[in-house]
């Protein structure tokens, strides 16, 4: 199975929004100085005032971000686990998804070190989080990260881009071995690669997409054949879907497709 490739790319994972009149996702492709080492800029503004309060859980995609929020200017690590947060009264938070391995640049460390983390950006060098913590918009977050970034990224920061964005467009590939003949490398090769510059285990990313396409299959109002899916997905039966997204999202995939 591939993904489908008209949904958006910058929805995947992001699960229950609000209502649309109360929220909004806004996202931009970074300059071509940058775009070797983010994927996009980010922005999300709610207005839940004389609302309840919205409790959001996301699938993140494997990749690190930056944050300006009004506490702070923060580095999340790659996520392994969903990742939840309330959503209350009126606010607005402005982000850059960096592409794996870039972020190994600044870090000065394995990126595995920060996965699941949530850190001061002050722990990436040279990142002037003052002046970050006031952005608001997309090119003041470029204006602080372009002089960190230099030219060119580390060749195996491009490797370990190549090697998820293949996961990210091939469901075939469900097993690391097959990764590693992709990529013409041995499988524990790869674990250091992903290790060192993605932050998470390459199995970890391929589940990851596996449940991006189940999430999107069970929030399209159609009727699912289960079974099928995780045939096409490469679970070895439907149980094993079932668990991995009731584990990964919180619910099971029937009870989370009839809005629970």
């Amino acid at each position: 199975m591939t993904p489908d490739l008209d949904r958006d790319p910058s929805q995947d994972g992001v699960l229950r929004t609000p209502p649309e009149d109360a929220w909004a996702l806004d996202r931009a492709e970074p300059s071509a100085a940058l775009a070797p080492f983010l994927v996009w800029h980010w922005a999300v503004t709610w207005d839940l005032r004389d609302r309840e309060p919205h409790h959001q859980v996301t699938l993140p995609h494997p990749s690190p971000h930056v944050v300006a929020e009004p506490d702070g200017v923060w580095l999340y690590g790659p996520q392994s686990r969903r990742f939840e947060r309330t959503l209350e009264g009126a606010g607005r938070v402005v982000g850059t998804r960096f592409r794996p391995g870039a972020i190994r640049l600044l870090l000065g460390a394995p990126v595995s070190e920060v996965a699941d983390a949530r850190l001061d950006a002050a722990v990436l060098r040279g990142l002037d989080t003052a002046t970050l913590t006031s952005a608001s918009t997309f090119r003041e977050l470029e204006a602080v990260l372009a002089p960190l970034l230099g030219d060119a990224p580390d060749p195996q920061a491009h490797l370990a881009d190549r090697a998820v964005a293949i996961l990210e467009a091939d469901r075939s590939v469900v097993r690391v071995g097959q990764l590693a003949g992709l990529l013409g490398m041995s499988s524990r090769s790869v674990h250091r690669l992903f290790h060192e510059y993605v932050g998470l285990g390459p199995a970890t990313v391929i589940r990851r997409y596996r449940l991006h396409d189940a999430a999107a299959a069970a929030s399209s109002g159609g009727a699912i054949d289960w079974a099928r899916l995780a045939a096409d997905l490469g679970y070895a039966d439907q149980a094993h879907l079932v668990r991995d997204f009731r584990e990964s999202v919180g619910a099971p995939p029937g009870r989370y497709a009839a809005g629970g």
